[in-house]
């Protein structure tokens, strides 16, 4: 039996836990609204909240974009909410990781925020923020940017955990699922699926096909819908000692009657247009976040990484090799299935690298198979296959 004294505990939590508010005090913000007005001088953008929102506004350029960034949010907002218009060619929002969310608007010219404020709802329903643009000259928006207090410190925490290094002889396996949070990658033609969803989900079924492998251990570079600069995806791979490095995506094309997957090692020039236009986009994803892009660090300059990064893609273009061969007569392949590009995901120069594109969303067919499970456990199986001969082999040649 309860004493009474621990009875009216119970009872004081259950009503502190059950007041409104109590639970939700670390909830996300939602963002429930939007609308957007205006022409080629003046725009005025509006977001709804629940809740009274933090937000901090800067500039980047080359584009010339604002940023609005926010404690982490649920974006409850249908497309059109907030479609490009006015001063704007391009809207983007979402997640930015480590609990924090981000709006991107890119501007068709130089533009200010003249106002951004929040105002409470008249209805009693929450918060509004106003954001009024105008049109500005280039030396105006220069100086925007060179007074601003902002140095682009936005990152995911995921490279900052402390990771244990691999057992003796395991073999570890970074799998990147392309794009997440605020950049959604390609839409599916009918079923209007993000890739990022489509890569997550078949990132998860590889990792969990790949850990019933002997000796091996895969690990996903995000779990969740969050987003991760290409720098931090491979800093996490080595981090984590990776053997192999596997990014995956579903992009698409203007050909709808291109379909079929195909493989990709990096390589100072482009294999094809196709192999180069996919790798120009694949390589914006830190822009389209209003991610500030820096260089290459000293070290990859080095004459010994350099030496490093040949024996490197020398490796990746076996793998690339046994994901084909294992891929052949099994699943659709592109022509010319193993091609190269510079992709800036594959850069790491001591971890052999692959970017595979599992179809592609813009030919209907693909895209029915892309949202298939008993398809992506396929392939994910057929891949898993072609890492275990890609690892036999290299063990053999002391890879």
């Amino acid at each position: 039996m309860l004493s009474a004294m621990m009875r009216h505990c119970l009872l004081l939590l259950f009503v502190l836990c059950s007041a409104p508010g109590a639970q939700a005090a670390d909830a996300p913000l939602l963002a429930y609204g939007a609308r957007i007005a205006g022409d080629d001088a003046r725009t005025r953008v509006v977001i709804d909240f629940d809740k009274k929102p933090v937000f901090f506004v800067h500039y980047v350029a080359n584009p010339a974009r604002v940023i609005v960034d926010l404690p982490e949010t649920s974006f409850g907002l249908k497309p059109e909410d907030l479609a490009a218009r006015g001063l704007f060619s391009e809207i983007r929002y979402g997640a930015m990781g480590a609990g924090s969310s981000r709006v991107v608007l890119t501007a068709k010219k130089p533009v200010a925020i003249t106002v951004a404020d929040v105002k409470a709802d008249e209805g009693g329903r929450g918060f509004r923020l106003v954001l009024d643009a105008e049109r500005v000259t280039e030396e105006r928006f220069s100086r925007l940017i060179e007074e601003q207090k902002w140095t682009g410190t936005v990152t995911a925490t995921k490279t900052d955990r402390v990771v244990e290094p691999p057992a003796a002889g395991e073999f570890v396996i970074a799998v990147d699922a392309g794009h997440g949070g605020i950049d959604t990658g390609a839409i599916g033609t009918d079923t209007k699926m993000e890739e990022k969803s489509v890569t997550l989900a078949f990132a998860g079924e590889l990792v969990a096909t790949l850990n019933k492998e002997a000796g091996v251990k895969a690990f996903l570079t995000r779990e969740k819908d969050e987003f991760l600069s290409l720098p931090e995806r491979v800093q996490i791979a080595r981090q984590h000692g990776a053997n192999l490095f596997i990014s995956v995506h579903a992009d698409t094309l203007k050909q709808h009657d291109i379909r079929g997957a195909t493989v990709y090692t990096i390589s100072d020039k482009a294999s094809d247009h196709l192999a180069a236009n996919l790798a120009e986009r694949e390589n914006l994803s830190d822009e389209i976040a209003g991610m500030t892009l820096t260089s290459e660090p000293a070290e990859v300059a080095d004459i010994l990484i350099d030496l490093t990064r040949r024996e490197t893609q020398a490796f990746s273009v076996n793998l690339a090799r046994s994901v084909v061969s294992s891929f052949e007569g099994q699943i659709n392949l592109i022509n010319n299935p193993h091609r190269h590009a510079g992709f800036r995901v594959l850069q790491a120069p001591d971890v052999p690298s692959i970017l595979l594109e599992l179809g592609f969303l813009s030919n209907k067919q693909d895209e029915k198979l892309l949202v298939d499970p008993v398809w992506r456990k396929k392939v994910a199986g057929l891949l898993a296959g072609a890492v275990r001969a890609y690892r036999g082999g290299s063990v053999a040649n002391g890879g």
